[in-house]
């Protein structure tokens, strides 16, 4: 005689409360680096969403016309130069103690 739906459904909850990670008991965390370890992190920036609009003219430009993807293809040039710029400098600008 097979046990009932609701039967089923009660031995699993019940296996459900039983686990480790349903008691309470978390996965352990990332390590944190060592107390004065500086974290680096680029700041904000827009040149992103320009090169994103770059390549977006690029790719309608072929269906439009050729102007758009000229366009796009030089706002996807510059900002790619200015980004490449800018992570340069940060990396120049990282303390010794790292690897670049």
């Amino acid at each position: 005689m097979l046990p009932k739906d609701s039967e089923r459904e009660r031995a699993s909850g019940a296996e459900r409360r039983a686990s480790p990670m349903a008691s309470g008991a978390q996965m352990s965390e990332p390590q944190a680096p060592p107390v004065g370890e500086e974290i680096h992190l680029p700041g904000p920036s827009l040149i992103p969403v320009f090169s994103a609009i770059g390549i977006t003219l690029i790719v309608v430009g072929t269906t439009i016309t050729l102007i758009l993807s000229v366009v796009g293809l030089i706002i996807f040039l510059v900002t790619t130069v200015m980004w490449i710029r800018d992570t340069r400098r940060d990396i120049s600008e990282l303390p010794e103690e790292h690897a670049h």
